[in-house]
C-alpha cells in the first residue's frame, strides 16, 4: 500500500502564494505519474496539475495555467504544487494522488491512491 501525506496548505490572501507538499511513502511501485486535486465545498473534486516520473511532461488545468506548477523530487518521494496569485475561487481541499502508470491523467478513476488533503483558504 502506498501511503500520501499532504502539507503547506493554509490561509493566504488574494494575490499571495502557498506551496503545497506530499511525499509519498510505503511499497513503492514504478515511476508512478502524480497529480493534484481539488474540491471545493458543495463542488465535486476537480482535476488541477499532473507530472510524469521524468518530468518532462506536466499538465494544467486552465483556471491554474501562469499560476501554478506542479514538479516533483523522486530521491525525495515527494511532489509539489506552488500556487501564486491566488485568488478566492482557489479555496478548496486539495488532494495529492498517484497513479499506477506513468502517463498523465486528468480523471479521478486513473489515480490508484490520495492523500487525507491539505486545506486552502483565500481570503480577498
Amino acid at each position: 500500500q502506498v501511503q500520501l501525506v499532504e502539507s503547506g496548505g493554509g490561509l493566504a490572501q488574494a494575490g499571495g502564494s502557498l506551496r503545497l507538499s506530499c511525499t509519498a511513502s510505503g511499497r513503492t511501485f514504478s515511476r508512478p505519474a502524480m497529480g493534484w486535486f481539488r474540491q471545493a465545498p458543495g463542488k465535486e473534486r476537480e482535476f488541477v496539475a499532473a507530472i510524469t516520473w521524468s518530468r518532462l511532461n506536466t499538465y494544467n488545468r486552465d483556471a491554474v495555467k501562469g499560476r501554478f506548477t506542479i514538479s516533483r523530487d523522486n530521491a525525495k518521494n515527494t511532489v509539489y504544487l506552488q500556487m501564486n496569485s491566488l485568488k478566492p475561487e482557489d479555496t478548496a481541499v486539495y488532494y495529492c494522488a498517484a497513479r499506477q502508470l506513468g502517463s498523465l491523467a486528468t480523471m479521478r478513476d486513473e489515480y490508484t491512491y490520495w492523500g487525507q488533503g491539505t486545506q486552502v483558504t483565500v481570503s480577498s
